[in-house]
């Protein structure tokens, strides 16, 4: 589990003296903890790794942006510390589907829910998330739905 995996890192960065490490990793967990919260009650709980999984995924799209407007205000410093973040956050997500596998899925799922325009993308999507949620990052999946479908 991604959560255990977690843990052990925090520990062995810091006995290790990590101090950047430790704290995006400690940033991680907050995140979790927020998610966690939100969840709480309710029936529509994900599978935890895929909870983790989105919560990662949410936050380097949040790191990315940070860097880019960050290089575009001057700010190297600012962006090299989001840089080593994202770097962090990244080791903790799963193996993520290369291009060729995304496209396969998406072939093999349009194939079996007869998709045929734009207007199936929902559909795709859907069925997409559900088999493939922590292994393809799904902003990507969209664009690649999109070309399929267009």
């Amino acid at each position: 589990m991604i959560r255990d995996d977690l843990k052990a890192a925090l520990v062995s960065a810091m006995k290790s003296g990590d101090k950047t490490r430790t704290a995006a990793i400690r940033l991680i967990q907050a995140a979790l903890k927020n998610r966690d919260i939100e969840l709480r009650g309710s029936d529509k709980a994900p599978d935890d790794d895929v909870l983790v999984t989105e919560v990662l995924q949410k936050m380097i799209k949040q790191r990315r942006e940070s860097i880019a407007l960050y290089e575009q205000g001057g700010r190297a410093e600012l962006a090299d510390v989001e840089k080593t973040e994202l770097d962090v956050i990244e080791g903790f997500l799963p193996q993520q589907m290369s291009e060729a596998e995304a496209n396969a899925a998406i072939d093999a799922i349009v194939a079996e829910t007869g998709a045929s325009s734009v207007k199936d993308m929902g559909k795709v999507m859907a069925v997409l998330k559900d088999r493939h949620a922590g292994q393809i990052d799904m902003s990507k999946a969209s664009g690649l739905v999109k070309a399929r479908l267009g």
